[in-house]
């Protein structure tokens, strides 16, 4: 099973819910619910739950990700400082960090790494064409 946190609207969620039961986390009600209906829709994806959590002011603790196998998380530029502390004192085998920021990127990485974990691969993705950003995906392992 797998933690979606700062899931927005499903980008991550619905694929990640082809192979794994996936619980997604985000602040914006009207992504959650865009997802729950996306969910309800969709045809081959095993079982997913969304729920309205603002991952900032109440991120999910060591104790709430002790059942995933992994846990995804794709803030937005701020990063995720007290959720990233939350996953470094968690047993979650696999973190997968995207970001758009690479010096949050970097703070939360650190705070993973901190806490145990092996950064290993890191890839950038040009998504936005014509400008400066590139997002990352970086891959930490206990």
């Amino acid at each position: 099973s797998i933690a979606d946190l700062f899931s927005g609207v499903g980008t991550l969620t619905l694929p990640l819910a082809r192979r794994a039961s996936v619980s997604a986390f985000d602040s914006d009600r009207e992504a959650i619910a865009a997802l729950g209906n996306a969910v309800r829709h969709a045809q081959g994806l095993k079982p997913v739950t969304a729920r309205v959590r603002d991952l900032f002011r109440e991120p999910l603790s060591a104790r709430e990700l002790a059942g995933f196998d992994a846990a995804v998380f794709d803030p937005p530029r701020a990063g995720a400082a007290a959720q990233a502390e939350r996953l470094a004192a968690s047993k979650v085998p696999v973190v997968i960090a995207v970001s758009c920021n690479p010096a949050t990127l970097a703070r939360d990485a650190r705070t993973l790494i901190d806490g145990g974990y092996r950064m290993g691969r890191v890839t950038p993705v040009d998504q936005f064409v014509y400008s400066a950003h590139v997002e990352a995906v970086a891959v930490f392992r206990r």
